[in-house]
């Protein structure tokens, strides 16, 4: 199917797979901004360096892109891909990652195995990096063990450089007075947002001509693109997924072209909401539910 599908449309591969790879990843403004605050902050040994963003927007695969330039550069890092972890579990995934080499991993012996390689690294002029995903799922004691890593420095700046990426609860909890020593050791913070009608539409033609599409704009007319736009709401991930389901529609239909009709169809079956749509939803649901608020309304 998946051939068939790709030799239709004259693909290499599907250029909308919900799955993070770097190879397709467009780089708007923001992007190769926060990419580049990331790779500077590790080699300029800033310690702790945060990415938030909206559920959607990118952060993984620019930690992905994160991750292979850090192998280009021979440095070390580990990933915590899992953030619901107790303080035991975390220090064995370090002990994994880093191929510590701790039998039994207690945080005592991962803790000294650590520094050892940090200082290591740091003699042989590189470093190590920490890359936490999910940030926002942290318990507080696993936050405070992570805070405390970064107290590891010399007079070069920190040993362990900490990437910690999450949703926007994750700003909210920076912001959090209880947290504040941890705020204060973030050096660079970085935000990635919903993209605007120009990066909508850039982005979808991106991946079509990586994939291997001769006439993206041909496939995907400008119209759809921004009627696409409105309805993603400019969030890459629904964006995937809405221009998936198109091409699928026109494959099935045997149209080289996707339409505003067929737009229609996979709004309805992803249930997607936007703009008005959604304030006539909710007034709706208000209505039926408080109708307080609509009283209220109407004085």
């Amino acid at each position: 199917m998946s051939s068939l599908y790709n030799a239709f449309f004259g693909f290499r591969e599907n250029p909308f797979n919900l799955t993070p790879d770097p190879v397709f990843l467009y780089r708007s403004h923001q992007h190769e901004e926060a990419l580049s605050s990331l790779i500077y902050g590790v080699q300029s040994r800033k310690g702790f360096i945060a990415l938030t963003g909206e559920v959607g927007t990118g952060k993984t695969t620019l930690l992905e892109c994160l991750r292979d330039a850090l192998t280009q550069q021979r440095i070390d890092f580990a990933t915590i891909f899992n953030s619901r972890l107790t303080v035991a579990e975390f220090f064995e995934m370090v002990n994994y990652d880093l191929a510590l080499g701790c039998n039994p991993p207690t945080k005592t012996q991962v803790l000294l195995a650590l520094n050892d390689t940090l200082l290591q690294n740091t003699r042989n002029g590189s470093t190590t990096v920490l890359i936490v995903d999910e940030s926002q799922n942290l318990s507080w004691e696993v936050l405070e063990e992570i805070r405390l890593l970064g107290n590891l420095e010399n007079r070069a700046g920190k040993l362990l450089q900490i990437i910690m990426a999450g949703q926007p609860e994750f700003d909210r909890i920076l912001d959090d007075p209880t947290y504040r020593q941890l705020k204060q050791r973030v050096a660079l913070r970085c935000t990635l947002r919903p993209f605007g009608e120009s990066d909508t539409r850039q982005y979808i033609y991106s991946r079509l001509s990586t994939a291997g599409c001769a006439d993206p704009e041909a496939l995907i007319p400008d119209h759809v693109i921004a009627e696409v736009h409105v309805r993603t709401q400019g969030i890459p991930r629904i964006i995937n997924s809405v221009a998936d389901n198109l091409l699928l529609i026109a494959f099935a239909m045997s149209e080289k072209q996707v339409t505003l009709k067929m737009l229609d169809e996979v709004s309805n079956d992803l249930r997607l909401e936007w703009g008005a749509q959604r304030v006539s939803r909710e007034r709706i649901f208000d209505d039926q539910h408080y109708p307080h608020k609509l009283a209220g309304r109407r004085e």
